[in-house]
């Protein structure tokens, strides 16, 4: 299976599509993420508050698949954004996944209150300029933090990974990315279970007319809209699902009923506002 790639504004490409381990169990991900590889997954995002990068790369070394094959993704904790702390933040994550450098290196929340966002996100710019990362980004930034590190650096980011969903699209934030280069991962592209998008008619709807499962159609949604996702399933079968993609697609009256089901007031988000997690 070929899965489509998009180009990052550092010039590499990133696979449309990729397999998250979020709550994925340390002593479990060895197996989960070799299941991935074996299925057809090249794209991995992990971090390192999760936990499981050892299993991570415990998959990576056991897996054989050539290292330019694979788009490996980690991110740095909140609590390392100051002084030498991100150096050794990227060091300790490149042991833990047996690799000499990951494909991006994203700072995982902007953490407000504490004002080290943009010091991180220079740690960033000098990690990726020494090899330890091929592109930098960031994760869980609105626009008002975006727009703070990039008047400050002149770097935009590579990808904002954020909260999105059906319910919870943040279109300033999108339309911003879009307009500076960068791309949006997605993660909770399902809602995170909390939600209950697979009963709406947008989407329970399109899922009958493909012959598709509901979750199958927001993925779809997300890969339209030109996001990356990297839903996390510990099981086979929605391993296998989550990949097939690629042969339907929505059509426009599709796109815009699943669109329309935003309530444009925030009560969607269902993970922390990044204003407020410190």
């Amino acid at each position: 299976m070929t899965i489509p790639a998009l180009r990052l504004n550092s010039g590499h490409d990133i696979p449309q599509l990729g397999y998250g381990v979020f709550k994925v169990p340390a002593d479990d991900t060895a197996r989960a993420v070799g299941e991935a590889l074996s299925l057809g997954y090249r794209h991995i995002d992990t971090a390192a508050i999760y936990g499981n990068e050892e299993g991570v790369g415990a998959a990576i070394a056991a897996s054989g698949i050539p290292r330019e094959e694979l788009f490996i993704t980690t991110k740095l904790w909140n609590d390392r954004h100051e002084g030498d702390e991100p150096h050794k933040a990227i060091d300790e994550s490149l042991a833990r996944l047996g690799l000499d450098h990951v494909d991006l290196y994203l700072v995982h929340w902007p953490t407000p209150a504490r004002d080290n966002f943009v010091e991180a996100w220079r740690a960033l710019i000098q990690i990726r300029d020494a090899g330890k990362t091929r592109s930098i980004g960031v994760s869980n930034f609105l626009v008002p933090h975006l727009e703070r590190i990039v008047a400050e650096t002149g770097e935009v980011p590579a990808v904002d990974q954020i909260e999105l969903h059906p319910a919870h699209q943040q279109r300033e934030t999108v339309a911003w990315a879009k307009a500076n280069g960068s791309i949006i991962e997605a993660w909770g592209p399902l809602g995170q279970g909390k939600y209950d998008l697979f009963s709406e008619a947008a989407v329970a709807d399109a899922a009958a007319a493909h012959g598709k499962t509901p979750a199958q159609v927001v993925l779809r949604w997300h890969i339209q809209k030109g996001n990356v996702v990297f839903p996390k399933s510990v099981r086979t079968e929605r391993l296998r699902e989550n990949l097939d993609l690629f042969g339907f697609a929505l059509s426009d009256a599709q796109m815009a009923a699943i669109d329309a089901l935003d309530p444009g007031d925030g009560s969607g988000r269902v993970g922390p506002h990044p204003d407020e997690l410190n």
